[in-house]
């Protein structure tokens, strides 16, 4: 007979129970799309060879050792000679808190993502080193370079910089990433030695808004990365700063250049976007919006991932 417990996150189990062993990193469960009643709160990633729940409501010992239970069902069916290691991850009021549920986390822990190499770390931070929501905007900057070797790239807010490795596997001529923070750049010149990246790329650890100087310096570029936080005080609030952060686009593309504008925030819809680059410049045509992964569907899609492409007119 099915506990309570089971029956109220009958839509994650049945994720787990019907899932293929992942060799990439992937999300495998997106309850927060809106798809699944009652699980809205719940997500599954796999950074193999260990699981990440999530939970953004308060999660009880019963359901924990519900998922643990699926997780090692499945597991055994799937790969019997490996042991079962997962986190579980609780988000409430904006902090997060990490525990180690079973097994081992590898230290370095390096997951792949079509054929691309990347550090992460899932014991900290609700931050793990790869935004697995993005994998389709990685795909499609791969795709375009590889259209076209020799472009030059601009990343803004690189993070870990996985946007620059892709690029660079594919021909880039040369990559400069920006980011404020010390530490994510750094994990960033790993990720490219991780994949024999030994050239090609810059590392910046400036606030974009007050170094457009440099910025501009090492232009013009043939494409351009913007993947703000939607809301980061000292750093980036969409609602603010995206617009001016578009007025300086124009100048800093080649002709015909195009920008992948990223905003992952479920308040503010496309429109956010096309409204503020129509205020902002009318040198930048709109081409497409970017599919999202088919794990992360939406009920809404004005809630999910916006990933636009513009390109220069000039």
């Amino acid at each position: 007979m099915q506990s309570p417990e089971a029956g109220k996150m009958q839509a994650l189990l049945n994720a787990i129970a019907t899932m293929d062993l992942p060799t990439d990193a992937q999300r495998v469960f997106h309850g927060r799309g809106g798809l699944y009643p009652g699980c809205e709160h719940w997500t599954l990633d796999a950074y193999p060879p260990v699981w990440v729940l999530t939970s953004f409501l308060p999660a009880s010992d019963e359901e924990l050792a519900c998922v643990h239970a699926a997780l090692a069902e499945r597991l055994l069916q799937l790969a019997p000679q490996q042991p079962l290691s997962w986190v579980f991850q609780s988000r409430l009021d904006g902090r997060a808190e990490t525990r180690l549920m079973a097994g081992d986390v590898p230290e370095p822990h390096v997951v792949t993502e079509n054929g691309a190499r990347y550090r992460v770390h899932v014991l900290k931070g609700q931050n793990h080193g790869l935004f697995l929501d993005m994998a389709e905007g990685r795909r499609w900057v791969r795709e375009q370079v590889q259209t076209h070797p020799g472009l030059k790239v601009l990343n803004l807010f690189a993070y870990t910089c996985a946007f620059s490795v892709v690029a660079l596997q594919a021909g880039a001529r040369h990559v400069v990433n920006v980011d404020m923070n010390h530490g994510v750049l750094a994990i960033g010149q790993h990720n490219h030695q991780l994949n024999g990246l030994t050239s090609g790329a810059r590392f910046l650890a400036h606030d974009i808004f007050t170094s457009w100087g440099k910025i501009t310096r090492g232009g013009p570029y043939d494409l351009i990365i913007v993947d703000p936080p939607s809301y980061q005080r000292g750093s980036f609030i969409a609602t603010k700063d995206y617009t001016r952060l578009m007025r300086r686009l124009p100048d800093l593309l080649e002709s015909g250049g195009q920008a992948l504008l990223c905003l992952n925030a479920p308040e503010l819809g496309v429109g956010f976007l096309q409204d503020r680059m129509q205020e902002s410049t009318a040198r930048l045509a709109f081409v497409t919006r970017l599919a999202n992964p088919a794990a992360f569907a939406d009920v809404s899609p004005e809630q999910a991932l916006k990933v636009l492409v513009y390109q220069s007119l000039d």
